[in-house]
């Protein structure tokens, strides 16, 4: 059974940072993009960053530019998002994907979901 499980939200002030975790199951994802999603209440979720499935390509959500960084460490067949800066917008539920069988990077088409980790940023 193929499972993404995240870790690493949690409450932080205005500025602070956060690292997200997300831990494959059940199959490698070595050769898939993977992503992290979010969604904030009564909105609906968006693209946050993406990976290629060598790490060598990333593409970010302009809201977090430059303030969020997507990596992978294949032989963990794990990502992770470090966020700095973080702001109040920030909040939301943030969820891990990966790709089945696409090996191109972009903002649709995943296909394994983790359940989601909760991010609050107080101002």
């Amino acid at each position: 059974q193929v499972q993404l499980v995240e870790s690493g939200g949690g409450l932080v002030q205005a500025g602070g940072s956060l690292r997200l975790s997300c831990a494959a199951s059940g199959r490698t994802f070595s050769n898939s993009p993977m992503a992290w999603f979010r969604q904030a209440p009564g909105k609906e979720r968006e693209f946050v960053a993406g990976i290629s499935w060598s790490g060598g390509t990333t593409h970010y959500a302009d809201s977090v530019k430059g303030r969020f960084t997507i990596s992978r460490d294949n032989a963990k067949n794990t990502v992770y998002l470090q966020m700095s800066s973080l702001k109040p917008e920030d909040t939301a539920v943030y969820y891990c994907a990966a790709k089945g069988s696409s090996r191109l990077l972009t903002e649709r088409g995943y296909d394994y979901w983790g359940q989601g980790t909760q991010v609050t940023v107080s101002s």
